[in-house]
């Protein structure tokens, strides 16, 4: 009685997790370090800066590029919600990360990764609409349509990840839990969970399924339908036009996607392996890194405002245009 009862105890007594991160040399964790320091940063501005010439250009002013300044903005977030722990991490002795903190790091982090799935569909969409129904195309996307479908995609992520913490958070944890992960994964949670975790894995799987399965269904459906439309255009610089206007988007989503579906379509007994915190660096670091410079190489407009942005005076003009909204 006595024993379960001290069992029961060192189980609600966990108030802090231990990120183990990646075990390497000191001096490499200063590399590390400033590596991860310097990506953060460059992915913030140029996410900003792609923000700031989307609104400043009155020609950027579209379903198109209202849809990539959310996704901009998302991947601020994205990447803000991991990084600036990553100094601690890999620098401090002192690896701890409060239960409430590591929490609320994962919540926002869910909402972020659920969010941008739905997001890359609905852009996909977006992309369908204006090749294969140009002529509708100004009929259906609205500004209204448009704020309904940004605000959707924000919702239904910040509640797939309330739904997921509600079972996550209420596990019980033994003593102080060691993280095998430089920031707090729903899989390395329920590793080190002291009680049954079955019914939060299910939980997650089927979520994960849904916001993962549906978003990939309309972005294939959109590609394989716009692929066929594509083909059909007579000149090949109109095909060459037309292909252009969705490279830049299709290339975000291969990139995302194929880097996170490696991750979480796997077993949770996967999660074990050192190899997954190398495949996380891709989505959670690279990918929003890789993503801004992807949009400013592949997209003549948008490379053509950002010239535009970062040359013009701080009196710059602003081009007139109705926003999205």
């Amino acid at each position: 009685m006595i024993a379960k009862t001290l069992e029961a105890d060192n189980r609600t007594s966990t108030t802090h997790f231990i990120l183990l991160g990646f075990p390497t040399r000191p001096t490499f964790q200063f590399v590390l370090f400033f590596v991860f320091l310097a990506t953060y940063l460059l992915t913030l501005l140029e996410n900003f800066l792609i923000i700031l010439a989307i609104r400043s250009d009155g020609q950027l002013h579209k379903p198109m590029y209202f849809f990539l300044s959310h996704l901009s903005f998302l991947e601020m977030w994205y990447v803000t919600v991991i990084s600036p722990k990553m100094p601690v991490v890999f620098l401090s002795h002192n690896k701890s990360i409060s239960f409430n903190g590591c929490v609320t790091q994962l919540y926002f982090f869910v909402t972020c990764v659920c969010t941008e799935y739905i997001l890359l569909a609905v852009m996909a969409f977006d992309h369908y609409i204006a090749i294969c129904n140009p002529l509708h195309y100004p009929v259906i996307m609205t500004d209204q349509l448009c704020g309904a479908l940004a605000g959707g995609c924000w919702f239904c992520g910040l509640m797939t990840a309330m739904i997921k913490m509600v079972f996550i958070a209420q596990l019980r944890y033994c003593g102080t839990p060691h993280i095998n992960h430089y920031f707090c994964d729903i899989s390395p949670l329920l590793n080190v969970s002291c009680e049954d975790s079955t019914q939060a894995e299910l939980v997650d799987f089927f979520l994960a399924l849904l916001v993962i399965v549906v978003p990939l269904c309309v972005v294939v459906t959109s590609y394989v339908t716009i692929l066929t439309t594509i083909l059909k255009i007579p000149s090949a610089q109109g095909r060459q036009k037309a292909f252009s206007t969705c490279a830049s988007h299709l290339t975000v989503v291969t990139l995302f996607y194929s880097t996170t579906l490696f991750t979480y379509a796997r077993p949770k007994l996967m999660y074990t392996y050192n190899s997954n915190k190398v495949v996380s660096v891709l989505y959670t670091v690279t990918v929003p890194l890789l993503n801004p410079m992807t949009y400013c190489l592949r997209n003549h407009e948008v490379k053509a405002a950002l010239k535009k942005t970062l040359l013009c005076n701080g009196s710059g003009h602003r081009e007139d245009g109705d926003f999205s909204s």
